[in-house]
């Protein structure tokens, strides 16, 4: 009889105690930033980092967290933000980061949900945690983080440095499970309650090796990483976690970072790396054109959470000399799903082809299987034109919300998880969304893709942001109603005409916009995100025009 050839290799946990054993010894040298409002930047090295990290460690011992046990964050980013990013789940904790921006309701049920025991929040943010805490009798302990110097710390709470300072250092880190929890996450609750996605050690090793890959976003160690991406928000998109793997210099963008304040940290830092909704980028450009900030240094601007309008791309690689990149992903899928990089036999296509291409979604990271299927769950071709729903699986994604047995229709029958985003994928592998199964126009029997329109009006050099909705109408169901900010220069100048001509020659004659308005801002969420449900409820009661 044969030797056996299976499961030779070691039976090794794949855990984030790994990545920060190795950050500690190899990285000591490299530095971590903080932005605090009126003052140089925070700098402190890794050495420093891995040693607070030890300490506060040792005070979540003391204050009685127990495995498993969530823990909470109300923070803006900084250092002390990543110290606890990283010493809950080494200690067996559940990191759970809250989003400040939601509404007191959806927090209250969000801490209740998660049944958060401990909360580190920043003075700054105090106040939102104060007007739910007497709802939330999870909640023993609350810990203030100053993020000014002169923030008080209101009574009955501990403070951050305090706590450090009294505290034990950890010893040695308990031996984890990769199935381990380390994080938690809930969706912005678009449609009923919010729901919890839980990340594993697992989840995030491989998330984080999957970032670092050079046909993805190519993280290393000479990068210089700007956090604009709320940590709040999918984890940064796990790039905290990578970045200390690589023992990357880290900048964070402490309390509300305005445009100002990322092309200043970019052009004083040599920032390469920065990610940011499409929104924000919107702001910087406008910015830099009119002040001339030096944004070279940036190599990849990953943005994602709504469609980067190809115009924008075509500014910042043109005139700013600043790579931007579309990326795709989801809360439920640690994130990343998706990235649109040209392959390399594309580098020799005229620049508005490349362009026509990287404005797309992008092709599947390696570690996600993705397909594009109809309602009865039949894939779609590879043509660039079929509708369908992205449905993906993989290592990293989820495969049920925690404690919400009511979604379990979000997972096909044969384990995909049902996104909602509607998409084609094209011959090439590459996936354009479409929309949102609820923001897409069904007019006359014909799908029209919201998305598309938004992009393409905010190609018009006198729109700063654009919003397209659907408004009933008594002919074709619906009709698409265009939401449209000018430029400052343009508030008074531009006309509904002026957009209409302006799309005529780019799209069928049906899907030209029966109407345009003008507001000041288009609402957005907490994370930076067109919010078209406020907009759906402010135009309500819209009369479409007939025809």
């Amino acid at each position: 009889m044969s030797a056996p050839v299976d499961n030779l290799m070691m039976d090794y946990p794949l855990t984030i105690t790994q990545f920060f054993e190795r950050s500690r010894r190899l990285w000591a040298k490299k530095v971590l930033s903080t932005r605090v409002p009126g003052q140089p930047l925070f700098r402190y090295t890794y050495a420093d980092f891995a040693a607070r990290t030890q300490r506060l460690a040792g005070g979540l011992t003391a204050l009685g967290m127990r495995r498993g046990d969530r823990v909470a964050t109300l923070a803006w980013n900084s250092h002390r933000h990543l110290e606890l990013y990283w010493a809950i789940p080494l200690m067996g904790g559940v990191l759970h980061t809250l989003n400040f921006r939601l509404a007191p309701r959806d927090l209250t049920y969000i801490v209740n949900h998660a049944r958060d025991t401990i909360v580190f929040c920043d003075a700054s943010t105090w106040p939102v945690l104060d007007t739910i805490r007497k709802d939330c009798p999870s909640i023993r302990t609350i810990v203030v983080m100053k993020d000014t110097p002169e923030a008080p710390v209101p009574p009955g709470a501990l403070e951050y440095e305090s706590l450090l300072a009294s505290a034990t250092p950890a010893a040695a880190w308990p031996q984890l499970a990769e199935t381990q929890a380390a994080a938690m996450c809930y969706t912005s609750g678009t449609t009923g309650n919010p729901k919890g996605v839980v990340y594993t050690h697992r989840a995030i090793y491989l998330h984080c090796l999957a970032e670092s890959m050079t046909d993805t976003m190519a993280l290393s160690e000479r990068d210089v990483i700007l956090h604009i991406v709320p940590m709040f928000h999918a984890n940064a998109w796990c790039v905290p976690f990578a970045a200390v793997m690589l023992g990357a210099t880290q900048i964070f963008g402490g309390p509300n970072p305005q445009p100002r304040d990322i092309a200043g940290i970019v052009q004083a830092e040599k920032v390469t790396f920065v990610g940011a909704v499409p929104t924000v980028w919107i702001a910087v450009k406008e910015l830099v054109e009119k002040e001339g900030y030096d944004i070279s240094s940036i190599r990849m601007i990953p943005s994602g959470g709504s469609a980067v309008p190809p115009s924008l791309m075509d500014v910042f690689e043109k005139k700013f000399g600043a790579s931007m990149m579309h990326a795709w992903g989801m809360t439920e899928m640690t994130p990343l799903g998706t990235i649109s990089r040209l392959k390399s036999y594309m580098r020799d296509l005229p620049d508005a082809e490349q362009l026509a291409i990287r404005a797309k979604q992008g092709y599947a990271a390696a570690g996600v299987d993705l397909r594009v299927a109809d309602e009865h769950g039949r894939e779609a071709p590879w043509d660039g034109t079929t509708m369908g729903e992205i449905q993906v699986r993989g290592p990293w994604i989820l495969k049920s919300y925690y404690d919400a047995p009511e979604s379990a229709d979000r997972f096909t029958p044969d384990g995909w998880f049902r996104t909602g985003d509607l998409a084609t994928i094209d011959a090439e592998g590459y996936i354009q969304i479409t929309d949102r199964t609820k923001d897409v126009i069904k007019s006359g029997g014909e799908f029209m893709s919201s998305v598309a329109l938004e992009s393409l009006i905010m190609g018009h050099p006198d729109v700063l942001e654009a919003a397209v909705i659907a408004v009933p109408h008594p002919k074709w169901i619906e009709r698409p109603l265009a939401c449209v900010v000018p430029k400052a220069e343009a508030k008074g100048r531009l006309t509904e005409g002026d957009i209409i001509e302006f799309l005529r020659p780019q799209v069928a004659k049906w899907m030209l916009p029966d109407e345009v308005v003008f507001i000041d801002a288009v609402p957005k969420t907490g994370v930076g995100k067109f919010d078209k449900k406020v907009l759906r409820e402010r135009y309500k009661g819209w009369q479409a025009k007939d025809g």
